[in-house]
């Protein structure tokens, strides 16, 4: 499916078993692809379609990088259909775990809010805020959804706001341009829906300028579908690529230097504001698959950034910086703080 295909234009069953297809073409990256197929069967209509890729995912041989995003989209899909009881149990079990990624805490806490299950929305949003972002002093682009989710919550329960609710709207302010640029708290605001019934023409052009801007910054987030990827290959892989390529000798000099780099070009790029950052690691099967496919050499270096591109488009990125106390991007033992991310 082409990026600017209107939604209404596609045919989710069709998309659903091509991603299937692809999937079974690219095992490395049928986690993610059989995520995208069982999200089309949902929007089609598909629900038990949907929850059996969930489960074929999750019964899987191979172990999954995301395991708690899976639950918490199985438990998300199952409520829709008439299974709240199954639901609530994985919910139960997935905020029991305390996931470090912050999409299966937002995925839960929203089908708990879209169920009028607000007060405990409230908490799960609170708890995956208060684990991912205490003693943060920058909170990561991925963990946004979950301010944003806790505020909006938050302000559907009349309750006062505190720390977080201000630091989300900071942060949404920030990252709204100036001509759009509205608070959560209008936003949030549980009032607007009635301002949508009104038949005073002010207040029906005060609502639809506060819906554009909230439809921007949602375009504005939908434009980043993956990250801004620097490319990292373990020593092996290294070794073996500069063996059999030594043209990109002058790009890799040494795997130390490679390492330093990936990190010094990651701190650059956050410092100048850019956002969603991430690291994708290269293998050299898939690096000369990638290669022939382009009908290029893979020893031309500048291939490299295109290959790091493409792997981020399949969802091979994790997020950099790491959330606090996960181990270290480059695979060692230590956790990020006592290894690449110290100062």
């Amino acid at each position: 499916m082409r990026p600017d295909t209107p939604a209404e234009n596609v045919d989710h069953t069709a998309e659903a078993a091509r991603l299937e297809r692809t999937a079974g073409l690219y095992p490395e990256d049928a986690e993610a692809l059989l995520l995208q197929a069982a999200a089309h069967l949902e929007l089609s209509g598909n629900r038990p379609a949907a929850s059996t890729l969930y489960d074929r995912l999750l019964s899987s041989t191979g172990s999954l990088e995301n395991p708690y995003l899976v639950r918490a989209l199985k438990a998300s899909n199952l409520w829709e259909y008439g299974h709240e009881a199954e639901a609530r149990a994985i919910i139960d079990g997935v905020r029991a775990a305390a996931p470090r990624d912050p999409a299966p805490w937002v995925i839960v806490a929203e089908a708990l809010e879209s169920h009028d299950e607000l007060e405990a929305a409230q908490e799960t949003f609170t708890e995956g805020v208060t684990l991912l972002l205490t003693d943060v002093p920058e909170p990561p682009y991925s963990t946004h959804p979950l301010l944003y989710g806790r505020h909006r919550v938050r302000r559907m329960l009349g309750a006062a706001h505190d720390d977080w609710d201000t630091l989300a709207d900071t942060i949404h302010l920030t990252h709204s341009s100036p001509a759009s640029a509205v608070s959560l708290d209008e936003l949030h605001d549980p009032k607007r829906v009635w301002s949508l019934g009104s038949n005073n023409p002010a207040e029906l052009e005060a609502e639809i300028s506060r819906l554009r801007a909230e439809l921007g910054a949602y375009r504005e987030a939908l434009s980043r579908p993956f990250p801004v990827a620097v490319l990292h290959w373990p020593a092996p892989e290294l070794r073996e690529l500069l063996e059999a390529y030594p043209t990109l000798a002058d790009e890799y000099p040494s795997h130390e230097t490679h390492l330093a780099t990936i990190e010094a070009s990651l701190r650059e790029l956050a410092s100048s504001g850019t956002p969603n950052l991430g690291i994708v690691t290269g293998t050299v099967p898939s690096y000369e698959a990638f290669a022939a496919s382009e009908g290029t050499s893979p020893g031309d270096a500048s291939l490299l950034p295109q290959y790091a591109t493409t792997l981020a488009a399949r969802g091979r990125a994790v997020e950099w910086p790491p959330q606090r106390g996960a181990a270290c991007w480059c695979g060692s033992n230590r956790t990020y703080g006592q290894c690449h991310g110290a100062e």
